[in-house]
């Protein structure tokens, strides 16, 4: 136990009694996140601004005490789960959208704020906030932006890093910083607000978040393809960049995926379906007709043998219903699965997959793909027993092979779940020595003492 009963009262007075509790019941909520593991904090504390956790941060900096701050936790590589104990800092009560400003194309948000409630809020006032990932209505603005979330809509938006233009930040010191600004130009020194974006909660808490938003597109076109192989689909990706048409989604499925979500919603696939493409265009509306006929042409030049388009908000759910069932569906036909994001240059997603395919095949494993085709991001999935003796082990070799094999192929072993801890033993393929030693040179920087998600991006702290 990291915190002792005077400490614990002098946490205690700073934001109440009724939002601090050491209650098994409340550990146990707050020690985990999506990938299932389990470390119980000492205490779960729910501060309600930045002066309060700034006083947290003091008591906790003085007394070593570590600090893992947690919005949704619906994370994917162990960002939010408390490791080493200590205080698991729930942010969910920051949830106010302070300001959509209409006349600068910018909005002002607590980290607590849920995503999709955020891009309603602002389409009500005529705009859009493109970052969209899958957990969109469960995940907050603030994980969103210590992950640097990408998002369906990433290839032709871009991500969360490409929309937040300024910050307040409480240091594990307890300093209360300001980083960037409201104004869409600024290079008055170091860019600090896009290195704490993407830091995954390692170098401060955000309690204010400054994004910019963008008018929403007149017309939308949504269109599915299916593929008798993989080639011809991935073919098709390159093929549409080539005729310089960028998509605002251009998702790729893959059979093991298909036949998931076949079993799990009872969905009828095309005999032959080896991959399917889901695209879809967006802009003014002559424009995005043409594109439209365009893709469909080159779809076709690629033996595509069935093709969709939909021509109602109904059917464009329709369409899109497949790739929203991925995830549960996996888990229909298979009782675990280890999940990565890698990404490779979208010239080398052939390449890739073939040996993704060629690694399932030497390990004994079932590896379903699906995933951002147009930005080269693609989910992994290796479908595994757990209950089986040395599986899980197997499946480590796997995933190993896979980083090695991204790497040599130009790619990132994190298109936008990030490191935390479940990559953090990997991380040295991609970063070399220098790079890294200035990265913990800038932790350290930040956090002296360690305090504030340690455990995370470099292993073995």
């Amino acid at each position: 136990m990291h915190i002792d009963k005077e400490t614990y009262k002098k946490l205690e007075n700073i934001v109440g009694k009724q939002f601090i509790s050491s209650a098994d019941i409340d550990r146990v909520c707050h020690s985990y996140d999506a990938t299932k593991q389990r470390h119980l904090p000492d205490v779960v504390i729910r501060p309600n601004s930045a002066q309060e956790i700034s006083e947290v941060m003091k008591i906790a900096n003085e007394y070593r005490i570590p600090v893992y701050p947690r919005g949704a936790a619906s994370g994917l590589t162990g960002g939010a789960v408390p490791l080493y104990g200590g205080i698991a800092l729930d942010l969910t009560r920051l949830n106010k959208i302070i300001e959509i400003d209409e006349a600068n194309l910018m909005a002002t948000v607590e980290p607590g704020v849920i995503i999709a409630d955020f891009q309603n809020e602002v389409e009500k006032h005529g705009l859009l906030y493109p970052p969209d990932p899958a957990s969109n209505k469960f995940a907050t603005m603030g994980g969103s932006v210590a992950e640097c979330s990408g998002g369906l809509r990433g290839m032709k938006y871009g991500v969360t890093k490409d929309y937040v233009t300024a910050l307040e930040v409480v240091l594990p010191t307890g300093e209360i910083i300001h980083t960037g600004s409201i104004t869409l130009k600024s290079v008055t020194g170091y860019d600090l607000t896009k290195l704490f974006v993407g830091s995954e909660g390692t170098l401060g808490i955000f309690t204010k978040i400054v994004v910019k938003l963008i008018p929403p597109p007149e017309r939308i076109e949504t269109i599915r393809a299916y593929f008798g192989s993989i080639k011809d689909s991935t073919d098709t990706v390159s093929s549409i960049i080539a005729n310089k048409i960028v998509p605002r989604a251009l998702e790729f499925v893959d059979e093991a995926c298909i036949k998931a979500v076949s079993v799990y919603t009872g969905f009828n696939v095309p005999n032959g379906t080896k991959a399917m493409l889901l695209i879809e265009l967006d802009g003014p509306s002559d424009s995005v007709k043409k594109d439209a006929e365009r893709v469909m042409q080159i779809i076709k030049s690629h033996n595509a043998f069935e093709i969709e388009k939909a021509e109602t908000e109904q059917e464009k759910d329709s369409l899109w219903a497949i790739r929203r069932s991925i995830s549960p569906a996996l888990y229909a036909i298979s009782s675990g699965k280890v999940n990565e994001d890698i990404c490779v240059p979208r010239s080398r997603l052939t390449e890739m997959l073939e040996k993704i395919a060629e690694i399932g095949k030497k390990y004994s494993f079932t590896i379903a793909n699906f995933g951002h085709a147009g930005d080269g991001n693609i989910h992994v999935n290796i479908l595994t027993e757990p209950s089986v003796p040395g599986e899980l082990e197997r499946a480590e070799k796997a995933v190993e092979e896979i980083f090695q094999s991204v790497v040599q192929l130009g790619g990132t072993l994190s298109g936008e779940h990030g490191i935390g801890n479940t990559k953090s033993k990997y991380l040295k393929y991609e970063v070399g020595p220098v790079e890294m030693k200035l990265m913990r040179e800038i932790k350290k920087l930040f956090d002296p003492n360690n305090i504030l998600n340690p455990g995370k991006i470099f292993y073995a702290d």
